[in-house]
């Protein structure tokens, strides 16, 4: 049986271009996804610009964003129950914690610098998850 990601994988691979990939769930704040695209340049599925995506549970955001390999970015911590939601059936899940939107975009800043593009792939966290604070330094 194909996946949506079978169908499509390849074509989104190509046109990312290496580009991070990821999956912004509802607690990722609308300023912070455009930072994100904006700045960053990054690939983002923003779910509350889905309609039928708003109110999914976590685990419908954890399921999609590995069948469309993207990194789930959320600021929800519940994520980091490894039962409920096993690193090896991801693909990279981080988990950003900060007191502010400026925090949060140096934080994602230089997580951009020091782990998306240093390691040259769209999905550095695959299989992986990462509890990034704001006071975390490169």
């Amino acid at each position: 049986m194909r996946t949506l990601w079978s169908s499509l994988g390849p074509v989104a691979d190509a046109v990312a271009a290496n580009r991070p990939r990821v999956y912004a769930d509802a607690n990722v704040p609308a300023g912070l996804v455009g930072f994100m695209r904006d700045t960053l340049g990054w690939d983002v599925l923003f779910v509350m610009e889905q309609p039928d995506l708003r109110r999914a549970r976590d685990d419908e955001h954890f399921r999609l964003a590995r069948q469309l390999r993207r990194t789930l970015v959320t600021l929800d911590r519940d994520y980091l129950d490894d039962r409920r939601f096993p690193p090896a059936s991801s693909a990279g899940v981080l988990v950003i914690a900060s007191p502010n939107s400026r925090a949060s975009e140096s934080l994602l800043a230089r997580l951009d610098a020091g782990l998306f593009r240093a390691v040259g792939v769209s999905l550095p966290l695959e299989g992986r998850k990462l509890h990034a604070h704001s006071d975390w330094s490169s």
